[in-house]
């Protein structure tokens, strides 16, 4: 599988200079959320993540993907409904094929 990234919209709160950004991997999720001088990245292995929740409203949709490990979640706000689904099936489609 080949790494894919998502980008949020510019017109999002918090997302207005840095959209924030997440990548599914082969192994892993991962969110880069830029500031003036630091980005914070998280990152989830697949075979750790324990649900994958979207809310959507009227434009955009908000991602919340949760670890088995009981750390913080990682999550999203200002995304395409449509990425957001994508990020949804990748992560479950590489769960169901087993990834360790």
């Amino acid at each position: 599988m080949a790494t894919e990234t998502f980008h949020t919209s510019r017109w999002t709160k918090g997302n207005h200079l840095f959209s924030t950004v997440i990548e599914v991997t082969d192994t892993a999720v991962v969110r880069r959320k830029r500031s003036w001088f630091t980005v914070n990245e998280i990152s989830i292995h697949l075979s750790k993540v324990a649900s994958v929740r979207i809310d959507t409203g009227l434009l955009w949709a908000d991602i919340l993907v949760e670890s088995t490990g009981g750390s913080d979640p990682l999550t999203s706000h200002g995304h395409s409904k449509a990425d957001a689904k994508r990020i949804k099936e990748l992560i479950e489609g590489a769960q169901s094929r087993g990834i360790r």
